[in-house]
């Protein structure tokens, strides 16, 4: 569930139509949350460079690297090939 540390009426420099949703978000279903929380990740990731991965993204991400499929030199060679590592 997303969770909002810090009512939305209080937060300065918000703007209205913002915090109206913001306050109607907690009686969203939990699948509605996590896809609002994902494209705030990604709105975040375009304003700062950084991207922070979700819970499901990190277990994805593990579980791929105990796959067994590709070894990290070979995924790094892969990236390096293609100038991007």
């Amino acid at each position: 569930m997303l969770e909002i540390e810090t009512s939305a009426r209080y937060v300065p420099g918000m703007n209205a139509v913002v915090k109206n949703i913001l306050e109607r978000v907690a009686a969203w279903p939990e699948e509605d949350q996590e896809e609002l929380a994902a494209l705030a990740r990604e709105i975040e990731a375009r304003r700062t460079g950084v991207y922070q991965l979700s819970d499901d993204e990190k277990a994805a991400i593990d579980a791929a690297r105990r796959s067994g499929l590709a070894s990290d030199d070979g995924v790094a060679a892969f990236w390096k090939r293609y100038g991007l590592g």
